[in-house]
């Protein structure tokens, strides 16, 4: 199959097509005829070797770690999937990543594709819809009538954050750039805070839970403004814990855990209407394809998910 990898850490240089044998789906596995996938900060960070003590891969390496599908062959234990079944998923991070044709996943990390969704826009959910809901709904625990602070709603997680409190019930405060607004408010935000012209501290009144995307200063100013015993949840980096105690606050870090029953979930909520994906530059399969797209996210001016169109 062709495949875009990496032989070693560096720039965008490094990324190269290839073809490479054909994934073996063991008897778990579920082999999916990739269409679609899309690229994440996470997926340049790796390339770049800033996780390298954090994540072990042996190279080569296959990135990506968003796909959507077409179910192709079925390991011997597989009981949820057949071949033909539309899917998507956000596959375990240490096997092989999605930027390829084909790609073999545990069928407990695999969710049927949304019906209202091409494989375009399905590629763009699993990784940001999980990090949302694993921050939002499993740590923060978000219930109807909460005031919650979104930083960098523009963002793919900030977006689908927003989206996802909205389905909750929740008042949802959002910082951004003038440049991300109109997703912001698409999203559904019911208040924008440009953070180049206002201070969110001095903006809002208190909240019950702040999903923090940025981390830095902009972590430690979101004491601020939560409430004693709210909630701060960050993606970035993890809190401090004394400073956390000092305002009476439950502060965590939380770094995603592929789940196929919660991106059921998810689908299910999208199917429903209640939450949309926003995708913006689409490029090939080609090392031309991914290098211009690894650039276009390490530029942090994207607007909408990135996707790479891997079948036609």
């Amino acid at each position: 199959m062709k495949a875009i990898i990496i032989n070693e850490y560096g720039g965008r240089e490094q990324l190269v097509e290839k073809k490479v044998y054909d994934p073996k789906p063991g008897p778990r596995d579920v082999l999916i005829e990739v269409h679609a996938t899309s690229v994440n900060p996470v997926d340049w960070k790796i390339r770049e070797g800033y996780l390298k003590d954090n994540l072990r891969f042996s190279f080569p390496v296959i990135l990506g770690w968003d796909a959507a599908g077409v179910v192709k062959e079925t390991g011997s234990a597989v009981t949820k999937f057949k071949p033909g079944d539309e899917v998507f998923t956000r596959p375990a991070t240490e096997r092989d990543g999605t930027y390829a044709e084909l790609l073999a996943a545990d069928e407990e990390l695999v969710a049927f594709k949304p019906k209202n969704l091409t494989f375009e826009e399905a590629a763009s959910i699993p990784l940001v819809g999980l990090t949302a809901w694993q921050c939002l709904v499993d740590f923060a625990k978000i219930k109807e009538g909460q005031r919650v602070l979104v930083h960098a709603g523009g963002g793919g997680v900030g977006s689908f954050a927003i989206q996802l409190a909205k389905t909750k019930g929740a008042y949802v405060i959002s910082t951004g750039s003038e440049d991300s607004e109109s997703i912001i408010k698409e999203s559904g935000a019911d208040e924008f805070i440009n953070y180049k012209t206002q201070d969110f501290t001095e903006a809002i009144e208190s909240v019950d839970i702040v999903f923090d995307t940025i981390g830095g200063d902009v972590q430690k100013s979101s004491y601020k403004v939560i409430k004693p015993g709210g909630v701060l949840v960050s993606i970035v980096s993890p809190p401090v814990q004394k400073e956390a105690t000092n305002h009476s606050v439950t502060a965590g870090f939380v770094f995603l855990d592929p789940d196929g029953e919660e991106l059921a979930e998810i689908g299910k909520l999208i199917e429903a209407g209640k939450i949309k994906p926003f995708v913006g530059e689409t490029f090939p399969l080609t090392q031309d394809g991914v290098r211009a797209a690894h650039e276009l996210s390490e530029s942090h001016h994207a607007k909408g998910k990135i996707i790479i169109s891997v079948k036609e």
